[in-house]
């Protein structure tokens, strides 16, 4: 393999006192472009990859709601706490696995970038396996946990049911697309993600419209883009850029394994902590709309509608965030560390304005976004609960990106702790207790202003988090211009 400016390295065992061999990023571009034209290189492909990840389940949401109506939305909701299993596992190994590939690289650890990488890719087919297993062994007990209905449970289990088989082709594009980005071909990662999307999305208007196959239909669209996807991600491993990946690099050695889920446990629990929001959140619409003049079907519904329109934004956010993981792991490594505030608040001011656009749409035309994913038989119930719910529950919306960003930031440093407290924040230490708690005393109207609540604390907690770590990084920057070394940096190393 002909050289590249990754290749210039030192000895990995060594510690080394002074300026680092690739300090301030010398001979690779990830240190010496600028920092906007890196994010446009990697954030655009990573924001058009994750919408396109995000519209797998807005588009079997649009079909079926259109196809069999509420009930199917209903179920692809209960659905969807699946998916976000197979989302965490995916960040678990290919966050992780990116960041520590980038951070070895950055320090000059050409010897171990090989094994992060290898041993990120077999966990992640080896966890799709698992998880397909269990989601197929206990599928009916599951679906009542997320909060099925006896009326959407035949709907849920034709849904699952095809859909688990393509969990471990969806872990692997998920976690696969950050360690091809991390190796330098976001664009890559786009193209994996969107040629799944595509034929997901027009297998669905065939399956669905075309030969009525509904819910089973939509689910069997599903899991081809995703075995698609998983095929070009294998190819593209096979002819890996910036070093040689060979079969040794694929053994599972717990000190690598170790290292890589530390460094991508933030973006797991955020996940998780999703997951666990969306079945708490689930049960308690079905208790408290059983009680309120909704009922317990349409408010489920339009909750998961919500979330996923919601998810849209959401994965421009994350799409932008991990566009900005390369950048922040290399410099960070390379102890650059202007290089890497400035990429976070590019990435912050650009996810602020992202966000305040869906603001003004989920304020002003709610009804609207309801009514496309809605047929003919949708109740007045369905549409005023949806407004509501859409108004209030997402009134943080313009702050939301704050918490995602700054723990993507924490978990490209190598600093998982702080990121794992920032991912448990919004969804387990603020929305959670306060979900189990106001609807006792407002009843379903407590369930709907939770999210603004916990999006608010969620936020203050980043930014105390960030403030304190950029006073740390401007100590280490007056240690590295006078040629010496944290003892952390040192242990790492």
């Amino acid at each position: 393999m002909a050289e590249t400016t990754n290749d210039i390295i030192s000895d990995p065992t060594e510690n080394h006192n002074g300026p680092h061999p690739v300090a301030n990023g010398e001979g690779n571009p990830l240190g010496t472009e600028k920092v906007r034209t890196l994010m446009l290189r990697f954030a655009i492909p990573s924001i058009v990859g994750m919408l396109v990840s995000a519209l797998y389940n807005i588009v079997d949401q649009f079909f079926i709601g259109r196809k069999v109506g509420t009930l199917g939305n209903t179920a692809t909701s209960i659905a969807f706490p699946f998916t976000t299993g197979c989302m965490a596992l995916a960040l678990l190994f290919g966050i992780g696995g990116a960041s520590c590939f980038n951070l070895a690289m950055g320090m000059g650890d050409k010897k171990r970038a090989g094994y992060y990488v290898g041993n990120a890719l077999s966990m992640l087919i080896g966890c799709g396996l698992v998880l397909c297993g269990i989601t197929l062994g206990f599928l009916t007990p599951l679906l009542k946990l997320f909060g099925a209905t006896s009326a959407v449970m035949p709907y849920a289990k034709d849904y699952v049911s095809i859909t688990a088989i393509g969990f471990p082709f969806l872990i692997l594009t998920t976690g696969g697309g950050h360690l091809i980005r991390a190796d330098g071909s976001p664009k890559m990662t786009m193209i994996c993600n969107i040629t799944g999307a595509v034929i997901n999305t027009v297998l669905d208007a065939v399956f669905v419209i075309g030969l009525d196959w509904g819910m089973k239909g939509a689910a069997l669209a599903t899991v081809i883009g995703q075995i698609v996807s998983a095929v070009i991600v294998i190819v593209y491993m096979k002819n890996f850029k910036t070093i040689w990946l060979e079969k040794y690099h694929f053994r599972p050695a717990m000190e690598h394994v170790r290292r890589v889920a530390s460094i991508g446990m933030a973006s797991f629990f955020n996940q998780v902590a999703i997951a666990i929001v969306q079945v708490v959140l689930n049960n308690s619409l079905k208790h408290y709309g059983e009680h309120s003049k909704y009922g317990a079907d349409d408010p489920i519904a339009c909750a998961g509608i919500i979330l996923k329109v919601n998810m849209i934004v959401f994965s421009m956010v994350i799409g932008l965030a991990q566009g900005t993981q390369p950048i922040e792991s290399f410099n960070y490594g390379a102890r650059n560390y202007r290089r890497v505030r400035e990429a976070y608040w590019l990435a912050i001011k650009v996810g602020m304005a992202i966000s305040l656009v869906a603001f003004v749409l989920f304020q002003t035309i709610p009804r609207t976004i309801l009514s496309v994913f809605a047929n003919g038989n949708a109740s007045e119930g369905y549409f005023e609960f949806g407004a509501k719910f859409f108004r209030i529950s997402m009134f943080f919306t313009w702050l939301n990106c704050i918490q995602p960003i700054t723990s993507t930031f924490f978990t490209s440093i190598g600093k998982p702790v702080k990121g794992v407290i920032l991912s448990l924040t919004r969804q387990i230490i603020f929305f959670v207790p306060i979900l189990l708690i106001l609807p006792i005393f407002l009843g379903i109207d407590g369930v709907i202003i939770t999210a603004p609540i916990a999006d608010l604390l969620s936020a203050v907690v980043a930014v105390c988090l960030l403030t304190v770590e950029f006073k740390s990084m401007d100590m280490f920057e007056e240690l590295a211009k006078q040629g010496k070394t944290p003892d952390w940096w040192k242990r790492y190393c």
